[in-house]
């Protein structure tokens, strides 16, 4: 299957890009201007790697030309710093996907899978574990603009039969996350724990989250390529929640040494807890997490040490 990523070459596009070489699909990279490979692709592995502007009608027109289905892993924005823009988050996110959408019914591309934001689009819990049916409720523009995607989204697909999967991810976390961003709290207290910096915990930490391993994430974007069913949201998460705290003894555990911390006021935008339910695509997709919590934590931490020392 031909497949375009728009966003192939960041943490989470990457990590999905390998997995769905190694499934043998033909991939069409999009990225931005100046971003170079992530990696050296070999002879037998189908990439095409393309630059260009998400907002931008042609360009995006050439990614899609002659694909089976448009993988779409783009944000401009992060959770934390969204609201200080959020007519920025809408016209890069929320109106790019729309021309994107358009584009897509002018070249007869009927396949869209979309990464939507299980942190954020639900907003306070009213129940635990969160599954898919849980009333949505986001507090930050990130989530809201998540979610009305994922309604344009169903809109395009009953109007112009572009079948969508959309997979709200929990809190991934691996190789080649990007720490400078600030994006995931596993990377970035690792990074500063590795790095000789207090880690900085906002509130009492006893915020909880679900944390979910690169490779999970990744394997769950392949299943859904393959999926045919009738179901088209399905959460990814690891179905279990960890505390701020648990996750810095975890860090002192895998490193071997304690780690300075200290704690910082709450955020306004922070929900006490966060944990999804991963029952449907256990179902409907015969999907489900492999890679434990400690064990990926190991992994991440070996990687993040040897990127450090360079």
């Amino acid at each position: 299957m031909k497949c375009v990523i728009f966003g192939g070459g960041g943490f989470i596009g990457s990590a999905i890009a390998d997995r769905l070489l190694r499934d043998g699909h033909h991939l069409r990279i999009f990225e931005r201007p100046r971003v170079e490979p992530y990696r050296k692709f070999t002879e037998g592995e189908q990439v095409e790697w393309v630059t260009g502007d998400l907002q931008s009608a042609h360009d995006v027109g050439v990614a899609v030309e002659g694909t089976d289905i448009v993988l779409h892993l783009v944000s401009t924005t992060l959770p934390k710093s969204s609201n200080d823009d959020p007519i920025y988050d809408v016209q890069s996110n929320l109106v790019a996907t729309l021309q994107m959408l358009d584009v897509m019914v002018a070249k007869n591309v009927r396949r869209m899978i979309f990464i939507s934001s299980g942190g954020t689009v639900y907003g306070p819990p009213e129940k635990l574990p969160v599954d898919e049916d849980h009333p949505t409720r986001p507090q930050i523009s990130y989530g809201i603009v998540k979610l009305a995607i994922e309604k344009y989204l169903l809109m395009y697909q009953r109007l112009h039969g572009i079948r969508t999967t959309i997979l709200r991810v929990a809190n991934p976390f691996g190789e080649r996350q990007r720490v400078e961003t600030a994006q995931g709290a596993v990377g970035v207290f690792l990074y500063r724990a590795l790095s000789g910096q207090p880690i900085q915990i906002w509130g009492d930490g006893e915020t909880v989250r679900d944390y979910i391993y690169i490779s999970d994430v990744a394997d769950a974007f392949a299943a859904a390529v393959n999926y045919a069913g009738t179901e088209s949201v399905f959460n990814v998460s690891s179905g279990e929640g960890m505390s701020l705290n648990n996750l810095v003894a975890n860090i002192e555990q895998v490193l071997g040494n304690p780690v300075e911390y200290e704690y910082l006021p709450a955020r306004l935008i922070d929900v006490p807890v966060s944990v999804l339910s991963n029952r449907l695509a256990m179902q409907e997709m015969s999907w489900s997490p492999k890679v434990s919590f400690s064990d990926g934590l190991a992994k991440t931490a070996e990687w993040m040490a040897h990127a450090i020392a360079g």
